[in-house]
């Protein structure tokens, strides 16, 4: 099977970001979704706005740009739209890994999309669990010999990716203990979870036929992987992040993902190999940081060494700095630092709670005025 790769220019983004829709009074989940994009209109060229699994869910999606702060800007756009239309329904937006305390079986699968409903028959109970959220972030990749190389060295900051993003500690009203419980929930899908490490593009195509003869997958994009090759845009797509609460905290992300594709791709231009972890650290780490998120104390290289994730970052962002430079996303690069000093979306949760005689609501309500306000509180 011959997987094209759409030509496309290097290390330009795209970011699909998913919003929550909730009750303004109640703060439980509300299926509003499909009022919202009948209001909105037929969703078109990028930037728009679109449907998600469930209905209380809308995904807000950029253009592809050269610089993060663009594409922020678009997804910040297309949210006051949304929320615009959302304010005299009594609906208020949120966007987390989950749902502090609604339950699963309550919430209802978009009607009208045969991929869903080919999810769902397939999954059942796991499919309906999936009441999760997520941000993914493309980018672009020049020559499809590059992709998996690239991916390898993606995965070596994995645990980076989700302990930043980690967005639901709680899940269905219980404290899970867990900083991204969403990271382990979506791998219950039998085609989500992490990547094969391969190591050329023919390895990738052979699988895919493999899937396709055995009735697995109809399409691509029924390869749910935390990090996968998107043909169709010639991008990396990163789908690790838990959903993000604020913009601010998207930028950052989002030019560190940027910034590693194309320090990865510039050592494959000089002829020198992109590190690579052992799958079996790779799993370690991607649990690790979903459990413990910031504290989380990740390996680092295939010898075994390990430190701390925050002092890794701490390491790796002005190492990163020249090439956020070239790429116009230094400010962005450096809203790292904000959430290493506020604390990840998990451990704002966690404080709110607390501050508030365990009240989730208060939590959810904490989540609205991030959304809102850009920024974390």
């Amino acid at each position: 099977m011959d997987i094209g790769f759409a030509a496309s220019q290097r290390s330009r983004l795209g970011i699909e970001w998913e919003i929550a829709c909730v009750d303004r009074r109640s703060g439980e989940l509300a299926p509003a979704a499909p009022d919202l994009l009948a209001r909105l209109g037929a969703a078109g060229d990028f930037p728009h706005v679109t449907s998600e699994l469930l209905t209380n869910t809308v995904e807000v999606v950029s253009a592809p740009h050269d610089r993060v702060a663009d594409a922020v800007a678009d997804l910040t756009c297309l949210v006051e739209r949304v929320a615009a239309l959302a304010e005299p329904m009594g609906v208020d937006l949120i966007s987390a890994g989950t749902h502090p305390f609604s339950q699963w079986f309550q919430q209802q699968v978009t009607p009208g999309k045969p991929r869903y409903d080919t999810l769902i028959d397939r999954t059942r109970w796991w499919g309906r669990q999936m009441m999760i959220w997520g941000v993914h972030v493309h980018v672009a990749v020049e020559d499809r010999r590059k992709v998996f190389p690239i991916i390898d060295g993606l995965l070596t900051y994995l645990p980076h990716f989700q302990a930043l993003s980690a967005s639901s500690p709680f899940w269905a009203g219980e404290n899970t203990g867990y900083a991204s419980n969403r990271a382990l929930m979506f791998q219950q899908l039998p085609t989500a979870g992490l990547p094969p490490q391969f190591t050329e593009w023919a390895q990738y195509e052979a699988m895919v036929a493999d899937l396709t003869h055995t009735g697995v997958i109809e399409q691509l994009n029924e390869l749910r992987w935390d990090i996968r090759p998107s043909p169709r845009w010639g991008t990396i797509e990163v789908r690790t992040f838990d959903g993000i609460p604020t913009a601010h905290e998207i930028g950052a992300i989002a030019a560190l993902t940027q910034c590693l594709v194309e320090y990865f791709s510039r050592e494959l231009d000089a002829g020198r190999e992109v590190p690579r972890l052992q799958p079996w650290f790779v799993r370690e780490n991607k649990w690790r940081a979903a459990r413990y998120g910031m504290d989380a104390i990740i390996i680092l290289n295939a010898a075994g060494d390990e430190r701390l994730v925050t002092k890794d970052l701490d390491q790796l962002t002005p190492a990163l700095e020249p090439i956020a430079d070239a790429l116009g996303c230094s400010a962005q690069l450096a809203g790292l630092r904000d959430i290493a000093d506020r604390g990840a979306s998990y451990q704002r949760q966690l404080r709110v709670a607390a501050a508030n005689s365990g009240s989730l609501k208060a939590v959810v309500s904490s989540l609205v005025r991030e959304l809102r306000d850009g920024l974390p509180a």
